[in-house]
C-alpha cells in the first residue's frame, strides 16, 4: 500500500525491523497459497501437488543464487553506480520491462536562456522543475537557428549556472523550439548525452521523490550568483516533483523568464507498472545482467521457439530490438531472494565495492545480512577491516525466469534436469512477454546456450463486460470462486476453454450458463445411452457406421486442434458436433432400435449395433470433453467405462486407432439422413404440430444422389419421425442434401 493510500484509509504507518517484516511476509504468503490452492483444486487443475514449490523456499533460493554465481563467474553480471530507473513510491530500482506508458496531462513551458557573451533563446520543456539539474543544451547540427550557439555556454535562469551548448543528431528540430535542456536525468536520452558529452552529474532529487539539498557554491552547481540561486532553490527544497514544478513555474513567471503561458498537453509518461507516480532516473548502485549486447542472439533463440499464436513472436522481437538498458536485477526491498554478496570494509570503514565476495556453491542459500563470508567472523560485520552484507534482494523476475530450471532442479539434480530441459511448453499471458518470456529465454541462453521450452502458448486478458482490462484500481476485478459456486467448476472451465490464444476475452456469465447446459446434456445423454443393454453383436447398420465415420473425422479434427495449440477450436467444434450430430440427430434416429425388447434376430442385431455405436460415441465424447469439463465427464465415465481406464483423464485421447475393427461407414449417408430429418421436423414446426405427431404418409423430393444416400437408412428416419409410409421423388433442380416435403399427412395426435 502506498503512502497516499495509507493516509486516505487513515491507517498509521509502523516501523518494522527487516527480520519481522520478512516473518510477516512469509505468514501472508502461506495464507495466500492456501487460497490459491483451494481455487486451483476446485477448478480441477490436473497438477501433481507433490511437486509444489515456492519461489522463496530453500531450493528456489538456492537455484536463484546458483544462477547469480554462474553469471557472476561468466562475467555476465556487474555492479555499478549509474543512472537507474527508480520508483519513488516503492523506493526501489525497476527494470525497463516493468515500465508502462500512461497518458497524463502536462504542459509545455517556454523558458528563456541567456547566452554567455550576449543573446538568448527559448526552450520548450514539460519539466521546468529539473532546471537546477540542467547540465547541457542540445540542438541539431544543421539547424540554422542555433548553429551559431554550438560551442558556447548558456546561463540557466533563476540559478545562474553556465551550461555548454552542443550539437546532436538525436535532437528533433521539429519538436518544440528545436533546442532542449539536458538534465540529470529527465529521460534515457539525457543519460546518453550525459555519457557521450561527459557532462557533470547534478542530481537534485532524493530517492523519496523530493527535492534534496544542493550547494550552488560547489563544483557540481557553480552558480555565478550563489545567493540568488540559493534563495530561489529554497522555495522548492523538500517538495515533491509535482509541488516543485508548480513553484518553479511561479518563480519563472515572477522573473520574466517564462515567455508564454504554459500550453496544456496530454502525453505518454513512463510509470512502474505497480506505481502511482512517474518513474525517475536517479544515480544508484545496482546489479545488472548484460543483455543489450546480446539482442541478436536473443532474437535468434526466440525464433527457435514455436509461438502460439505465431504473430506473438513479433512482440518479443520488437521488445528485444528496442532494449536499451541492461537488466537491473537488484531491488531495495526486504522480502525476496538475497543477493549472495558481501563487501570488505577498508581500514576507514568504507565499502570496497570493487572486491565483492561470493559464497561457494555448497554454502547456498545464504543471507548476507545474517551469514558471514568465508574467512570472517560475525563480530566483524559493519566494522572497519571487516565486511558488510549486500542488503538488496533480487528482482522477482530473476527467480521467476528460472521456472523451468526450478522444475527440472537445475544444478541440484543433473540427471533430472537433462531429462526435462528444455521443457515442452510455456503457457502465459501476452503482457508479460517482455518480462517472463524474455527473461526466461535470456536465462536459458546465458546458462546453457539453449532455449527453455519448444513452444510458448500466449493467452489474452479477461476483460470486464465493457471490454476494459480488469484491475484492482478500477474495482472491476472478479474472482472465479463465486461463479464456481453458482454455475459449477465445469461451467467456468467451459467459459475459459472457449478463449482463443492471444485474444482478450470479455467476462460473460451467460457463457457459463451455456456451459452448465452442456454439462446437463452430457449427463442426460449418458443416462440414455447407458440405460440400453446389448448382446455381443457387432456394429453393422449403415446409419451407425455412417455416424462413427463422422465421429472419427471429428476426433481427428479435435486432436489436430490440440496439436496446433488451438484448444478453443477443439471445444467449439466438438460441442457443435455433440449437439447437432449426436444428441439432436443420431440418438433420435436410433432411439427406436435401442428401446424395448426385440423379438426377431434381425431386430436384436439392429439393436446391438445401435447400442454399441451409441456407447462408443458416448465414450468418445467423454474423452473429447474431458479437458474442458473434467468433473461431469469423469462422473459419467465411472458409470460404465472403467474397464478401459479407471479415469477418463488417464484414458488415451481419441485417435484413428480407437476405430480400428469398425467397418468403414459412408459419412454421406449421415449427412443425407440429417438433412431429411431436419426437413420433416421443420415442416412439423411450420404446421404447428408436435414433433412427436405421427405421419401416415410422407413424400420427400431430393436429387438422385441424396436419395441414394438416404435409401439405406429410410427405416431409421421413419422411426425417428414416426412416419408410416415414406416416398422419395427425384428432383434434379435441388442441390445436394436439400430435401423438400412435397406431401405430408398426419395421423391422430397421441395427446389428443
Amino acid at each position: 500500500m502506498t503512502e497516499k493510500e495509507l493516509i486516505e484509509k487513515k491507517i498509521p504507518q509502523r516501523n518494522m525491523s527487516r527480520k519481522n517484516f520478512i516473518e510477516h511476509c512469509h505468514k501472508l504468503t502461506v495464507e495466500d497459497e492456501k487460497l490459491f490452492k483451494r481455487l486451483w483444486s476446485r477448478i480441477g487443475l490436473s497438477v501433481d501437488w507433490n511437486l509444489e514449490y515456492a519461489t522463496i523456499d530453500e531450493n528456489s533460493r538456492k537455484i536463484a543464487q546458483l544462477s547469480f554465481l554462474d553469471l557472476f563467474n561468466k562475467k555476465e553480471m556487474y555492479q555499478v553506480e549509474a543512472p537507474t530507473l527508480w520508483d519513488t513510491d516503492f523506493q526501489t530500482a525497476v527494470a525497463q520491462a516493468e515500465l508502462e506508458d500512461r497518458e497524463v496531462p502536462g504542459a509545455f513551458h517556454d523558458i528563456e536562456f541567456k547566452v554567455d557573451g550576449g543573446g538568448a533563446f527559448v526552450i520548450a520543456t514539460t519539466r521546468p522543475e529539473l532546471l537546477p539539474a540542467c547540465v547541457g543544451i542540445a540542438t541539431h547540427p544543421t539547424d540554422e537557428r542555433y548553429k551559431n550557439l554550438i560551442g558556447k555556454f548558456a546561463i540557466s535562469p533563476l540559478f545562474g549556472v553556465k551550461i555548454p551548448i552542443f550539437a546532436s543528431e538525436l535532437v528533433n528540430p521539429e519538436k518544440g523550439t528545436g533546442i532542449l535542456m539536458v538534465c540529470t536525468f529527465g529521460d534515457q536520452t539525457d543519460v546518453q548525452w550525459w555519457r557521450d558529452q561527459k557532462l557533470p552529474l547534478r542530481q537534485i532529487m532524493g530517492r523519496d521523490g523530493r527535492m534534496q539539498v544542493i550547494d550552488f557554491a560547489s563544483d557540481k552547481f557553480p552558480s555565478i550568483d550563489v545567493a540568488r540561486a540559493t534563495e530561489n532553490y529554497s522555495k522548492v527544497l523538500g517538495k515533491t516533483i509535482k509541488q516543485a514544478q508548480k513553484l518553479m513555474v511561479e518563480l519563472l513567471q515572477a522573473s520574466g523568464d517564462l515567455k508564454a503561458p504554459p500550453k496544456p498537453i496530454m502525453h505518454a509518461v513512463k510509470f512502474y507498472e505497480k506505481g502511482d507516480r512517474p518513474v525517475e532516473i536517479l544515480t544508484t548502485r545496482q546489479w545488472f545482467v548484460k543483455l543489450v549486447d546480446k539482442k541478436e542472439k536473443m532474437i535468434e533463440n526466440g525464433a527457435k521457439i514455436q509461438w502460439h499464436p505465431e504473430y506473438m513472436f513479433a512482440r518479443y522481437k520488437n521488445w528485444t530490438e528496442n532494449l536499451s538498458i541492461d537488466w537491473c536485477v537488484s531491488r531495495q526491498r526486504f522480502f525476496g531472494v538475497s543477493i549472495p554478496v558481501w563487501y570488505p570494509l577498508d581500514a576507514n570503514g568504507h565499502i570496497v565495492y570493487e572486491k565483492p565476495m561470493v559464497p561457494a556453491k555448497e554454502q547456498m542459500p545464504v543471507d548476507p545480512m545474517s551469514d558471514a563470508p568465508t574467512g570472517y567472523k560475525e563480530e566483524q560485520r559493519n566494522k572497519p577491516g571487516g565486511f558488510i552484507g549486500e542488503s538488496d534482494v533480487f528482482d522477482t523476475w530473476f527467480t521467476s525466469s528460472l521456472t523451468p530450471q526450478l522444475g527440472s532442479q537445475w544444478e541440484l539434480n543433473p540427471a533430472r534436469h537433462k531429462k526435462l530441459f528444455p521443457m515442452d511448453m510455456r503457457p502465459q499471458a501476452h503482457e508479460i512477454i517482455r518480462t517472463w518470456a524474455f527473461y526466461t529465454i535470456a536465462k536459458a541462453m546465458l546458462h546453457e546456450q539453449t532455449i527453455p521450452w519448444k513452444h510458448i502458448m500466449i493467452s489474452g486478458w479477461v476483460l470486464d463486460p465493457d471490454r476494459k482490462k480488469m484491475s484492482k484500481s478500477k474495482g472491476n476485478v472478479v474472482t472465479p470462486m463465486n461463479f464456481i459456486e453458482e454455475y459449477g467448476a465445469d461451467a467456468v472451465r467451459y467459459w475459459s476453454g472457449l478463449a482463443r490464444c492471444g485474444v482478450d476475452t470479455a467476462f460473460d456469465p451467460s457463457i457459463m450458463k451455456i456451459g452448465r447446459r452442456l454439462v446437463t446434456k452430457i449427463f442426460n445423454a449418458g443416462k440414455f445411452v447407458l440405460s440400453n443393454s446389448a448382446g455381443d453383436g457387432q456394429i453393422y447398420e449403415p446409419l451407425d457406421l455412417a455416424f462413427l465415420a463422422k465421429l472419427k473425422a471429428q476426433a481427428e479434427m479435435a486432436a489436430k486442434a490440440f496439436e496446433e495449440y488451438e484448444p478453443a477450436a477443439a471445444l467449439a467444434e466438438t460441442e457443435r458436433f455433440f449437439w447437432s450430430h449426436f444428441t439432436d440427430s443420431y440418438l433420435e434416429l436410433v432411439k427406436g432400435r435401442t428401446w424395448g425388447e426385440k423379438t426377431s434376430d434381425a431386430e436384436k442385431r439392429a439393436k446391438d449395433s445401435a447400442v454399441h455405436a451409441t456407447r462408443f460415441g458416448m465414450k468418445t465424447f467423454l474423452k473429447l470433453f474431458a479437458p474442458f469439463v473434467p468433473y461431469s465427464t469423469e462422473e459419467v465415465w465411472r458409470w460404465a467405462f472403467t474397464d478401459e481406464s479407471k479415469s477418463v483423464h488417464t484414458a488415451s485421447f481419441p485417435s484413428a486407432k480407437d476405430f480400428e475393427g469398425i467397418p468403414a461407414g459412408d459419412p454421406a449417408i449421415f449427412d443425407a439422413v440429417m438433412a431429411a430429418q431436419a426437413a420433416v421436423n421443420g415442416q412439423k414446426t411450420i404446421s404447428k404440430v408436435s414433433i412427436a405427431r405421427p405421419i401416415t404418409r410422407l413424400k420427400l423430393k431430393a436429387n438422385a444422389e441424396s436419395i441414394k444416400h438416404l435409401t439405406p437408412v429410410k427405416h431409421d428416419l421413419c422411426s425417428a419421425t414416426k412416419t408410416e409410409k415414406l416416398e422419395t421423388v427425384e428432383d434434379s433442380t435441388l442441390a445436394k442434401n436439400v430435401f423438400v416435403v412435397d406431401h405430408i399427412e398426419y395421423g391422430p395426435d397421441a395427446k389428443a
